[in-house]
């Protein structure tokens, strides 16, 4: 099951109006729960196979998007091969500011150092703010402001030089 089926499978029972779905094919057994009030999902998702890791129940899905957003077109590789990808450490909302009243994190051109804050991800009603792990200059932002995001998908691009 990819995830293009889960998201699915999550959008139908959050539209739906049932409490609670099970689903096991084969190793992949997964739980999808409704609460009463806000009809927001819990997902558990866990994979039986030889040293499989078990997902955390995952946060209730209110940041899955409506109409599946456009994937982020791939640069050349050659062109990123100097460059070090920042990525999403959870499944939230992105957001470039602390507050819509407040300027940008950091912007195309930015000077960054380790620890100083990129972005806020909303996961859970709580806003995390993201870290940068290296120092360098932002050469790209690949995603847009107030957009979900999922675990693992790039964020910026930095240059390291």
């Amino acid at each position: 099951m990819d995830l293009k089926e889960i998201q699915n499978l999550i959008k139908f029972v959050s539209n739906s109006g049932v409490a609670e779905v099970k689903l096991e094919t084969g190793d992949i057994k997964i739980t999808i729960r409704t609460t009463l009030e806000g009809n927001t999902p819990e997902i558990t998702y866990v994979q039986q196979a030889p040293m499989a890791q078990a997902l955390p129940a995952a946060a209730p899905v209110a940041a899955l998007p409506q109409a599946p957003s456009a994937p982020v077109a791939a640069a050349p590789a050659a062109e990123n091969a100097n460059y070090i990808t920042v990525k999403s450490p959870m499944i939230g909302t992105f957001y470039r500011k602390p507050s819509p009243d407040k300027p940008m994190f950091v912007e195309v051109g930015s000077s960054i150092g380790k620890g100083d804050v990129l972005c806020v991800i909303e996961a859970m009603k709580l806003f995390n703010e993201i870290e940068s792990e290296v120092s360098g200059k932002i050469v790209k932002i690949l995603v847009d402001d107030m957009s979900p995001v999922e675990f693992d998908q790039p964020l910026f691009l930095v240059d390291p030089s």
